[in-house]
């Protein structure tokens, strides 16, 4: 097949490494390829959990498939505020480390989804709720979030709580690892949306990940 894919560069390393052998993978940074789709047969827009106006882009009408990064947020968000095609448009788990996987966390809000182009992509695909966070996202920066906690309270360190979940729980990678590979900003920024969602104490973010967020913060704009 012929992938579109929206995006950073680093988001497209990670998807051609999923897919690049078995697919032609190409990467584009904005939206003119969309006035002339050509043989492009699927769309995987990874900008669209950080910046959801970007689906406007999609409005005018695309008849492919088009997978939407919405961990952060739900398609029933973008179906609210834009017009919204519910047979071609899939919400998929984008961030770092969840793409090139055994399996692909999606969603959708249609009933009878068509899943001839999971065939076609030859990967598996599991699929999800419609809701902030998906499932593996949404366990894995609790996760992050009480390791912070657990250094905030002294209790160990970093280093310590990392060795103990790759020992303990056969994680690929501590939780501090994982941060780290996902982006503190996103795993700050996921939590702050389940949080505002369910208004659960369990996701409320932790002042040592919060302390770590806003300094990533400052050094993205040095």
């Amino acid at each position: 097949m012929k992938i579109a894919i929206v995006g950073t560069s680093v988001e497209f390393e990670e998807f051609s490494q999923k897919f690049g052998k078995t697919h032609e993978c190409i990467h584009f940074e904005d939206y003119q390829f969309l006035n002339q789709t050509g043989d492009i047969e699927v769309i995987f827009d990874f900008s669209i959990s950080d910046n959801p106006e970007n689906y406007s882009n999609y409005e005018s009408g695309v008849d492919i498939p088009i997978f939407l990064n919405t961990v952060k947020m739900t398609l029933a968000e973008l179906a609210i505020y834009y017009q919204f095609n519910e047979e071609m448009c899939y919400g998929f788990n984008g961030l770092p480390t969840f793409v090139n996987r055994d399996i692909i966390e999606v969603s959708t809000l249609s009933e009878k989804p068509n899943t001839k182009i999971f065939e076609q992509l030859a990967t598996d695909f599991q699929f999800v709720d419609d809701r902030v966070g998906m499932v593996t996202p949404r366990i894995i920066c609790m996760i992050v979030n009480e390791a912070f906690y657990t250094v905030q309270e002294g209790t160990a360190s970093k280093e310590d709580i990392d060795l103990g979940m790759k020992l303990g729980t056969n994680y690929p990678m501590g939780p501090f690892e994982w941060s780290e590979k996902l982006g503190v900003a996103n795993v700050y920024e996921l939590l702050e949306a389940l949080h505002e969602d369910t208004k659960e104490e369990r996701y409320k973010i932790s002042a040592a990940l919060k302390q770590a967020y806003l300094k990533s913060q400052r050094l993205t704009l040095q």
